[in-house]
């Protein structure tokens, strides 16, 4: 497998942020670590090996980036109106600077003039944050795939409220979006993928509601609750890459 390393400074952040690509060819995914992790994560946790079959046939790049979720959504003494700011500004950098490194990257290396969207995957919070990445971004996202997120910004700033929490909270801002709207023409165009397992450590109450409000509104997001056995931990998450992954490649060579 092909492996780079990048590291670069953020005019967005203003710190330094690393990154790992994984792959020589094929479309981009975009993996964000789960809770307070690194890119490194990505080998660490051995999630690169259940990539590797889509890796290795030139099917997929996958980026892996860094959180900043220490500052934001894991700092629960700090104040939740500067931490919603600071994560708004990790999104900005995400959408600023590591997007266009990214399609330029994946051109680059496929020999294309436009880059297909980028497909975000993460589990846990890494879920959430790639869940509301496609949602708040569809024409730069493209599918997702979020196993085991919670969907409701109240896990990380508790009671606090405003409009940057409301945006980072898809159970407040989905059921909100106008009848017709064209997102949903996005949304529908390229579908993903929101799966949660109802046993030790899950919390799928969100992942509930958010099938709700999609079959309300009409958007073809495929939303799988697994069973009571499936647990909030690696190994079930490695068994949805697979599963997920077989289905969902197939299904965008039809």
């Amino acid at each position: 497998m092909q492996m780079q390393y990048h590291k670069q400074y953020s005019p967005v952040l203003g710190r330094e942020m690393e990154y790992k690509v994984y792959g020589h060819v094929g479309t981009p995914v975009l993996f964000i670590p789960c809770q307070n992790g690194r890119f490194f994560d990505f080998e660490d946790f051995h999630m690169a090996e259940e990539w590797a079959p889509w890796i290795d046939s030139g099917r997929v790049m996958v980026f892996a980036i860094d959180t900043l979720d220490e500052e934001t959504w894991s700092n629960a003494i700090g104040d939740p109106h500067w931490r919603i700011r600071r994560h708004e500004e990790w999104t900005a950098y995400i959408v600023r600077e590591m997007v266009p490194i990214i399609q330029k990257t994946v051109c680059a290396a496929n020999g294309w003039k436009t880059c297909p969207g980028i497909m975000p995957f993460g589990c846990s919070l890494g879920a959430t944050h790639a869940l509301n990445l496609y949602l708040r971004f569809p024409d730069v996202f493209w599918g997702v795939l979020a196993l085991s997120g919670i969907y409701d910004a109240s896990y990380g700033f508790g009671d606090y409220m405003d409009e940057l929490v409301y945006l980072n909270s898809p159970v407040h801002y989905m059921p909100n979006l106008p009848e017709g709207h064209p997102y949903v023409d996005k949304y529908n165009a390229h579908p993903g993928i929101v799966c949660v397992g109802q046993g030790p450590w899950e919390l799928p109450d969100t992942t509930r509601r958010l099938k709700e409000i999609f079959a309300k509104k009409n958007i073809h997001i495929w939303v799988d609750l697994w069973g009571d056995d499936c647990a909030h931990d690696w190994p079930w998450w490695y068994k949805q890459v697979q599963y997920f992954c077989r289905n969902y490649f197939h299904k965008q060579n039809e």
